[in-house]
């Protein structure tokens, strides 16, 4: 007889309960949107280009409110942080992401994948985190079985680049930041609890700019749509789950279907690592724990 998994369907009414999720104007961001929205919580969509954030709310049926944000500029973060005030926060799901071939920075120097994946993630919960209740859902991906990720040389500065290499060290931060995480909020007595979820392959705009034809047909093919890519972060927002538990789609590989707890590649749960890439965070982003 096998255990069924902890429901990942949200309590039905959710109202004067707060989300916000980055990067919520479309995608799985918006789906995710959308399943908090249709049982009342008051969902913030925390979005790079706010005319794109307001399109996208009008398409929603409840309590929503859109406001400006950019991860790869920490003076938006920053804005974004003292312009919430003290109002409390119940889930903040870091949903936002990029993914790029060619190497692009930020206009102070960082390599743009890590420093929108993982950095303005980094920055903005900690800054947040006084205001946090629940719990904390990073996005990340089972790309990171394939991370090298370098300490001391997080920027590309000394490597030959390679995008999907960057892409993946990113998401390996993402895991590795919400492990030492979970042990700072555990070793402060919180409550609140932070989760990893992996959305599987899904067809979304991150993938509108690639010209490789095996992709596009995968794409067109296996993908799987928002809604389905978005259940891996709602279990982990809502499931009885333990802090540091990392979700994903139960088929195909854990590329399609459903939810359920995953494992993650033994690099990304190194504890010693975990410490160096939180410490690396501090020093680039000027953000510290403070709970």
């Amino acid at each position: 007889m096998t255990t069924p998994e902890p429901s990942s369907t949200p309590p039905r009414d959710l109202t004067g309960r707060t989300a916000v999720i980055t990067g919520a104007n479309s995608g799985i961001g918006w789906s995710t949107a959308q399943a908090f929205v249709q049982r009342g919580a008051h969902t913030v969509l925390a979005v790079r280009d706010t005319d794109k954030g307001r399109e996208a709310a009008s398409r929603l049926d409840g309590s929503t409110e859109v406001v400006s944000l950019d991860l790869a500029a920490p003076a938006s973060v920053t804005r974004f942080t003292q312009e919430w005030g003290t109002r409390p926060i119940d889930w903040l799901i870091n949903n936002a992401g990029i993914s790029t071939t060619d190497l692009h920075r930020t206009a102070d120097g960082r390599e743009l994948q890590f420093a929108t994946n993982h950095l303005g993630p980094f920055a903005l919960t900690t800054l947040l985190l006084p205001r946090i209740t629940t719990r904390i859902v990073t996005v990340s991906s089972m790309a990171e079985r394939r991370a090298r990720l370098d300490l001391d040389d997080l920027d590309w500065e000394r490597r030959s680049y390679n995008g999907f290499q960057a892409y993946a060290n990113s998401k390996q931060a993402n895991l590795l930041f919400t492990a030492d995480l979970q042990r700072r909020l555990d070793d402060a007595g919180s409550s609140v609890r932070a989760l990893a979820a992996h959305p599987g392959f899904v067809a979304t705009g991150i993938y509108d700019g690639t010209t490789n034809p095996v992709a596009r047909l995968a794409v067109r093919l296996v993908a799987q749509p928002p809604e389905a890519g978005a259940l891996p972060t709602l279990h982990a927002a809502f499931a009885d789950l333990p802090g540091d538990t990392f979700t994903g789609p139960r088929h195909l590989f854990h590329m399609r279907g459903g939810a359920q707890v995953i494992t993650r590649s033994a690099t990304a749960a190194d504890p010693e690592l975990a410490r160096g890439l939180w410490e690396a965070s501090e020093r680039l982003t000027g953000v510290r724990f403070s709970l």
